[in-house]
C-alpha cells in the first residue's frame, strides 16, 4: 500500500513551521497540490522553496474577521478540495484566575471558531464530489489537562466535540473527519518554551522514552487524509507515546 496524493488538492493552516509545516511538506512528497496558510505575506518565499513552486501561499490572521472571511470565500470558489488539515493554533497558559477576556476570546477564536468555519466552508466544496478527508489537529490537552492550560483545554475539548459532530453530519457525503491529538513534540516553540533539563525531564514521564517529532504526526494525518482510509471517522487519535496513559 502506498499513500499517494497525485491529482488530489490540500488544504493546510498554520503551515508555516512545526506541525503544520511537516504535514505539508509530506502532503507535497506525496504528490498533492498544496494550499498553505500563514500569517505573515513573506513566508510565501520560504514556503515555495521548501514545499515547491506549485503551492498556493494564503496570508491570513484568523483572529481577524474581515480577513478570515476573505479567507472562507475563497476556500468556496475553489473547483475541487480534497483534503482540510486545520492546524493553525494558538495557546494562552496561565492561571486561571489570572486569564483575561481577550486571551479567552482570541484562543477561541483562533482554536475552535476558525477550525468551525474553515470546515464548513471546505464541506461546502467537497460534497460536490462526495469525497473529502478533514482532520483537526487537536491536542493531548484535549484528552487530559493540566494547571495552566484551563482555555486552551477548552478549545481542544471544544474541538473534539466540533469533530465528531461534523463527522456524523458530513458520513453521507464520503466525507470523513478526524482529530490527531499530539503531544509533547519537538518543535522549535518547545524548545524555546522549555529548558533542556525541563525536555528530559518530559521524555522520562513518557513511557517511550522521547517527545514526538513532527514526522510522527504527519505520518498519522497522512494515513487519515488519504484514500487508504475507508472506514476511520469522528475519532480522536492519540499520538503522545503513551503520556496520557502513563
Amino acid at each position: 500500500m502506498r499513500i499517494d496524493f497525485t491529482g488530489q488538492t490540500a488544504l493546510v493552516t498554520g503551515a508555516s513551521r512545526g506541525i503544520g509545516h511537516q504535514i505539508a511538506r509530506d502532503l507535497a512528497a506525496s504528490g498533492a497540490d498544496l494550499i498553505v496558510t500563514s500569517t505573515r505575506p513573506d513566508d510565501r518565499e520560504r514556503l515555495e522553496e521548501t514545499l515547491g513552486p506549485g503551492t498556493r501561499h494564503v496570508a491570513v490572521d484568523l483572529a481577524d474577521p474581515d480577513a478570515r472571511d476573505r479567507f472562507l470565500d475563497q476556500i468556496r470558489t475553489l473547483p475541487s478540495l480534497d483534503v482540510l488539515v486545520n492546524n493553525a493554533g494558538l495557546t494562552r497558559h496561565g492561571p486561571a484566575e489570572d486569564a483575561s477576556e481577550s486571551d479567552w476570546d482570541v484562543t477561541n477564536t483562533v482554536n475552535l471558531k476558525g477550525p468551525y468555519l474553515i470546515s464548513q466552508a471546505a464541506a461546502d466544496v467537497m460534497r460536490t464530489r462526495q469525497y473529502g478527508r478533514i482532520i483537526n489537529i487537536g491536542s493531548i490537552w484535549g484528552q487530559i489537562t493540566m494547571a495552566g492550560r484551563s482555555i486552551y483545554s477548552a478549545t481542544k475539548y471544544g474541538l473534539r466535540g466540533m469533530s465528531i459532530s461534523y463527522a456524523l453530519e458530513l458520513a453521507r457525503h464520503g466525507i470523513l473527519v478526524n482529530i490527531v491529538a499530539p503531544g509533547f513534540t519537538l518543535t522549535d516553540m518547545v524548545r524555546r518554551n522549555y529548558s533542556e533539563v525541563q525536555l528530559q525531564d518530559l521524555a522520562e514521564r513518557i513511557p517511550l522514552g522521547r517527545l514526538a517529532r513532527p514526522d510522527d504526526i504527519s505520518r498519522v494525518v497522512l494515513f487519515l487524509a488519504s484514500d487508504l482510509n475507508t472506514y476511520v471517522t469522528g475519532q480522536h487519535l492519540l499520538v503522545d507515546g503513551g503520556y496520557s496513559i502513563a
